[in-house]
């Protein structure tokens, strides 16, 4: 099942939450960059590396804090080289999706990948997402639902147009 929810990402009760980041796992947008104050420094401190992660990977950390998922997968988007892509945001979003699956996390949420200023339109990121989606959910156990978390009633019309045009309209 695939839903649009208009609601705070850091709010909404999942197995994992998926969080776009950067090669250094930092936040890649102000709304992302919440799951930090509701994690705390638990959430905070897991986000240390020995190296930067390539764009298109993705790993999982534990939750922390107040945040409503035991996890956190980080979809790597860009790097101080690489800018945010459509491709790189595939790629991402379909390495997160096989953590789940390896993981076993039935239920994901999810923000718009790759969009902010300067970025991917909600519309590209929506397309990008859905296809990605639809493709693995035809070859995957997990995650059986997911939730997609929009800022407003436009973005959730964005998700669901593409999600209308996939055959996958759920929400």
């Amino acid at each position: 099942m695939i839903r649009v929810v208009v609601d705070d990402l850091a709010g909404l009760a999942s197995d994992a939450i998926v969080r776009p980041a950067t090669t250094r796992l930092d936040p890649t947008t102000p709304g992302v960059r919440r799951l930090e104050q509701v994690g705390g420094k638990e959430f905070v401190g897991r986000l240390q590396l020995h190296k930067d992660l390539a764009v298109g990977s993705a790993v999982v950390t534990g939750g922390g804090g107040d945040l409503p998922a035991e996890f956190v997968i980080h979809a790597v988007i860009r790097s101080d080289t690489e800018p945010v892509s459509p491709t790189g945001v595939a790629r991402a979003w379909l390495s997160a999706l096989h953590q789940a699956q390896e993981w076993e996390f039935a239920h994901l949420t999810v923000p718009p990948l790759g969009t902010g200023a300067g970025n991917l339109s909600i519309e590209a990121a929506a397309e990008i997402m859905v296809t990605v989606l639809k493709v693995h959910a035809e070859n995957a156990a997990y995650p059986s639902s997911v939730s997609i978390v929009v800022e407003s009633p436009e973005d959730r019309e964005a998700f669901e147009g593409a999600l209308r045009r996939a055959g996958s309209a759920e929400s």
